[in-house]
Order: structure tokens, then sequence, then C-alpha cells
């Protein structure tokens, strides 16, 4: 028997795993009431925005894969805001940038989180928008005892909060200093906003629909977006070490709402593999596992092994290499990139010895496309840091500076979704001291370069990170997954695929084994560096598979045994209805909860 941290966790009438007990068990007690998966992810993803606040927040954004009950078809909720109609390549330059910021009022996208949650909640939800809510403005109101790494970012961002950024200094420098692990923190501001949600629905009836619409017109037309509007306009120093005002205007809010889209998929040993579109990154998990398939051979699909992890991680650079040159929201060639033909033409570049170079390929014959400092190898590392600035996600040593967040929900109907909430970080931008919340900075995935893919423009969205998964068998879903970690998120699903579809682990076992990522590609987040070789792993990974790796080429940098990926997942046997559910130990905060 395999030694787990913690069981995975079965039963027949719900399974919950989350980044946050707190989250987990919010969204338990809604199944327990009588909602469904839906309902209980909403709940979830709300109480989220309280006690991971420096993970994710209101005006951050959330993608999100589902399949219902009554139809097995996966559905994609794109969460994720568009660039404001005033974010333009021309009015970067003429602010002297050459990359969005990664941090501050100029980094912001539409807020997107808080209309795609209520947009799930009226289209699949059961319960009303005051019983989703309570568990989120309790904690906001009452408060709750503050995870250490929360109150480590503000830490780090003290004298940026205490110098430039007041209004963030007010919520989270209350007593001139960071909040210490587990103290009871409260955030009243957010908790009235909440029930001025409640409130507007309340007055549109008694309709749980009319509900929800009125609050989202409360969101998206009424009072947040003129806050947003008018606290948008102050200047406030960004990463660039410069003061500059946002752009976003309550015009762009109430323009945009979230939307239902089709999964991009992949067939794959038996499973149906689904992903967001072509504007997240999403499809590199599906890019990766069609050139191992085309490697053909068994060994590769091992992620402890040297042949297997070598081979991973050698596809996985091909795959982010074909994401920088041809992902964004616009028109990509991605029945190409997800053939048969280009995954055996992308494999024979796997060779023997790790590769250093960005190697984007030319699906249906097109020639790539990447920004003019990666084809002129400039060193964006030289850059100075900011520690708010990006998704802040692993550093390098493993130690995490921020994040995402995830959160799964299946139920004892077959309800199944798989969420990942992020942006909108407390280190992210000033905070609206009337709504207690900051906007996001997911802009800086944007380049201010014509001709890309992912170059900026008014309406488009920026190409996020964000991955929820979902694994379909025989037509029916059978596993929801995710994790946070930027650019990592698709390298740890990866590894948890791997090893719980053809490896056949358990749930638990699967998120437990050694993890690795490579960053040998160009960074998602400001100031968008690489680290051409390298491969961080876990330093439980056997010494002679670290020696077969530095022996291969492989810059092979350890970090601490449990540090790399908060991978949680849910799962539905559809043969018998059991269900099951585990979560990551590393961080020590993630839970799954079920029965």
């Amino acid at each position: 028997m395999t030694f787990t941290t913690r069981p995975t966790l079965r039963g027949t009438f719900g399974m919950v795993s989350s980044t946050h007990w707190l989250a987990s068990q919010s969204a338990m007690g809604v199944l327990e009431r009588g909602g469904n998966a839906f309902d209980a992810a909403v709940a979830a993803g709300f109480v989220l925005h309280v006690v991971e606040p420096h993970l994710n927040g209101p005006a951050g954004e959330v993608p999100a894969i589902l399949a219902t009950a009554t139809d097995p078809t996966p559905r994609v909720l794109c969460g994720q805001g568009p660039a404001p109609a005033a974010a333009t390549v021309a009015h970067f330059r003429s602010l002297g940038l050459d990359l969005v910021p990664g941090a501050g009022p100029l980094a912001a996208v539409v807020p997107g989180a808080v209309d795609a949650w209520l947009l799930l909640l009226r289209d699949h939800g059961t319960r009303t928008l005051a019983e989703v809510l309570e568990p989120a403005i309790g904690y906001a109101a009452a408060g709750h005892p503050l995870v250490g790494a929360a109150g480590q970012t503000v830490a780090r961002v003290r004298s940026l909060f205490a110098d430039h950024w007041p209004t963030s200094a007010r919520l989270w420098l209350r007593h001139g200093r960071p909040p210490a692990p587990g103290e009871m923190v409260t955030n009243p501001a957010y908790a009235d906003t909440l029930r001025r949600l409640v409130d507007a629905g309340r007055a549109a009836g008694t309709d749980r629909q009319a509900q929800i619409e009125a609050a989202r017109r409360a969101w998206r037309e009424g009072f947040v977006a003129e806050a947003i509007d008018a606290f948008s306009r102050l200047p406030f120093r960004d990463s660039s070490g410069r003061a500059h005002a946002g752009l976003v205007t309550g015009d762009d809010l109430a323009r945009w709402s979230a939307t239902w889209e089709e999964p991009v998929t992949l067939d794959w040993h038996g499973h149906t593999v689904a992903k967001t579109g072509f504007w997240g990154q999403g499809p590199v998990l599906l890019q990766t596992l069609s050139i191992l398939d085309a490697l053909d051979d068994p060994r590769v699909y091992d992620p402890s092994s040297l042949d297997g992890i070598h081979a991973q991680a050698e596809a996985l650079k091909l795959a982010f290499a074909d994401r920088e040159a041809w992902y964004g929201d616009t028109d990509v060639p991605g029945f190409a990139l997800l053939s048969a033909g280009y995954a055996r033409a992308r494999a024979a570049l796997v060779g023997d010895r790790a590769d250093t170079s960005l190697r984007p390929g030319s699906p249906a014959g097109a020639p790539p496309r990447l920004p003019s400092h990666l084809r002129a190898g400039v060193d964006r590392r030289a850059v100075p840091q900011d520690p708010s600035t990006g998704e802040p996600t692993v550093r390098a040593d493993g130690v995490t500076r921020g994040d995402t967040c995830h959160v799964d929900v299946v139920d004892r109907w077959g309800n199944i979704i798989s969420a990942t909430p992020s942006g909108g970080w407390l280190q992210s931008s000033p905070a609206i001291p009337e709504l207690g919340f900051p906007l996001g900075s997911r802009l800086q995935m944007c380049w201010l370069e014509d001709g890309l893919a992912s170059t900026l423009r008014p309406g488009r969205r920026p190409r996020t990170t964000l991955s929820p998964t979902l694994v379909l068998r025989d037509g029916e879903p059978v596993t929801a997954c995710g994790t946070p970690g930027g650019d990592q998120q698709d390298q740890w699903q990866l590894l948890f695929l791997l090893r719980h579809l053809a490896g056949g682990q358990e749930l638990q076992e699967a998120i437990d084994a050694p993890a690795w990522h490579t960053t040998s590609f160009p960074a998602s987040f400001y100031p968008r560096e690489a680290e051409p070789g390298v491969l961080v792993l876990e330093d439980r990974i056997d010494a002679d598979v670290l020696a077969g790796l530095r022996a291969r080429g492989h810059t092979v940098r350890l970090s601490d045994p449990w540090s790399l990926g908060r991978m949680c997942a849910v799962a539905r046997d559809p043969r018998t209805g059991v269900l099951s559910a585990a979560a990551n130990p590393r961080g020590a905060q993630g839970y799954a909860t079920g029965r």
C-alpha cells in the first residue's frame, strides 16, 4: 500500500476540493442544505475572495468547465474580462512603456469573476443569491483566521502600501503591521458590497433568476461600476516605477458579460480531456499529451523516471513555444495545432539532450510570430523585480509569492465543475475603499507589439494562464481537476493526469507524488523572463534520476520536498455512482471534504 498524506475520500453524496479549507467546507455546507455542485462552487468562489485575498479577488477572473447531470457535454464558463476600450498599444507607448506593468491600475482588465459566478448560479444553480453569499458575508464581516501566506504577501508589499497605496494600507496595515498568521481579519467594506448585491436582488422580487440578474446589473451598471469608474481615474504608482491612472470605466463593465463557450478537447487513452479555448493556455496540456503519444514509447508516460521527465519536459517546451507564437483571443489554427500529423512533427524534435531554444512550430505551414525581444534574445531577468507584480507564481526556489485558487465540486446527481479563480490579488492594485477590493492586473499578459496572437487590443481577452480541466470517459464526466501556479498549471496537471489516467494511481497518490516543472520558456507575467534549460524539481525525486537529467543537459534546480503544485481533484464513477476527492498537502491549506 502506497503511503499518502491523506486518504482519497469516497462517498456518494457530494465531494469538494479547494485550495482553502473554509471554502471547501462552505461549499459542502451548501450541498448539505440541498444545493447542487454549482451552488456549492459559487459559495466557495466568494469565500475564496475573502480567505485567500492574496490569491484572488472579486475584480479578478474565473474560467470554469462543467457538465450537468442532464447533459454530460462539457461547457466552458468564460469569466475572463477583456482589455478596456481605452487600452491601446499607442496609449502605453505614449507613456514610455514597452511592457504592460505587472501591477497597478494601468494593468487592469474588465473584472470578470463576480459576473461569471452569478451567471453560473443563474443558469445551473438552484439556491438563492442570499443563500450562496451567506458564508462569504459572514467571514468578511465577522472575520476569519488569516493564513500565514497572506500576511507574508502583505509584508512584502508593506512599503508600497505605506508609501504609495494608502487605501490598501488602511485595509491591510490596520495595526501598523501586516496581519500575523492566524490573526482574525475582517473586510467590512466587502461584506457591505455583497449585502448590497443581495439587497439589489431582493428589490427585484421573489423570482430567483430575476434576483440574480438584478445583482449582476448592480455590479456591471450600478454602485460597483460607479466606484470602479471613479477610482480607476486616480493615478497610483505601478511596477514601472511611476504613477499612472487606470483605463477601466463603467462603460467597460456595462458592455461586457461572462459567456458560455465550447471547450477544446483531445481524445487520449480512452478519455476525453476538455480545456478552455486558445485564449487560455489550456490547450498546452492537450498538445503535450499528443506529442508524448507521437513518441510511441511507453516509458515517456512516467513523470518520476529519467526517460519520462526528459520527454515530458521537452514536449512541454515545444507546446509552450507554440503558446507564445499562436495562442490568444484571435484566429488560432487550433485544428492544426492539435492534429496528429503536427504532433508527430513536433515529437521528431525531442532528442536525447535538453534543448534550450524556443522552437515554435508552423501549423498548416504558417510561420510563427514571436515578440521581437524573444527573437532578439533579450534577457528580461535584468528588469528589476517587484513583489506586487505578476500572478505571483512559484519562484525558482519553489517559494510562492501568491498565486491563484482552485475549486472542484461533484454532487450526488452527477453535476461536476472545475473552476480556477484568480486575479484581483490584494497586491495587484490599490484597494477601492468603498468596495473592499482592488482591480486585477491580467492585462500584463498582452504584448505591446503589433501582429502577435496576444497583442494588446481593446476588447480582446489577455491570454490567461488559468486552466481548469474536465475529463470524460465514454462520454461521461469522471474527473475535475486543476491547480494554481500560472505557467506551471498545465505542467503540474500533466503529471497528475499521467499518473492517474495512464499510471492508475488514485487521486491522492497522484497529487502527493513528487512534482517538477520547467521554466525554459518565456513567463506570462511581468517581466516575462525565461530560464532556458532549467528544470525545477522537488528534492524527493530519486538522486539517480537527477544525475541522469544533468547528464542529458538539463539545468537541475532543487526545490523543497513539498513545494511544487497545489492540485485539487474530484471524481465520479458513472458505473457505481461512487464519488471521490483529494487535495494537495503543500502549503498546508488546501482540503477536500465529502461524504
